[in-house]
């Protein structure tokens, strides 16, 4: 909500160029107050919820933006065996049935960081079979960190016809030296 006298907000389209879309131009000499919500992290969304895979039990995620990713994440869930509901900004996510070890490999190709179920669903199932993921805006990323990492807690890993299939008694802790930061086989080891 804004209060304010003399300010004028408006959404604009500076001059045509799409870059200025969705952006607040601000006028005048008066004091702003008010309130902002803020949606939560996309990227800290789609962990969380590729996390929720670990429990059988509720989890419930507030603040979750309404994007196409999360809504491809939330699809990729249904499709692995999860029950996912949305209200609003919230999420509940009840993994507690029987869940599917392969994810779809249209959801895998849609959204690249799909590939963050591989680890949930390994430590959880002992197995998982996921699509090679495609680059992404910056351009194409190395998942090797996050295979060398599943090994090194016990897994083992075969790539054939662009599939990933892990399979793992049960993981074990280790010490995964990664060969540069990467935060994305962090979150998935």
């Amino acid at each position: 909500s804004y209060t304010g006298s003399h300010a004028i907000l408006a959404p604009c389209l500076m001059d045509g160029n799409p870059e200025q879309a969705g952006r607040l131009l601000v006028r005048g000499g008066s004091r702003l107050a008010g309130d902002v919500v803020l949606s939560g992290a996309k990227n800290s969304a789609l962990k969380l919820m590729a996390a929720s895979l670990l429990t059988a039990e509720p989890c419930r995620l507030r603040r979750v933006p309404l994007i196409s990713d999360v809504d491809t994440m939330g699809e990729m869930l249904g499709a692995l065996g999860a029950g996912v509901s949305r209200s609003a900004d919230e999420l509940l996510i009840t993994a507690g049935g029987e869940l599917e070890g392969c994810a779809p490999y249209e959801l895998v190709r849609a959204m690249r960081a799909s590939i963050i179920v591989m680890g949930p669903l390994v430590a959880r199932l002992g197995e998982a079979t996921i699509a090679m993921p495609g680059g992404c805006n910056i351009g194409p990323r190395r998942i090797d960190f996050h295979l060398r990492g599943l090994e090194k807690l016990g897994a083992a890993i075969e790539i054939e016809h662009g599939f990933i299939k892990i399979h793992c008694r049960r993981l074990r802790g280790a010490v995964v030296s990664l060969d540069y930061p990467s935060v994305g086989a962090t979150e998935n080891l």
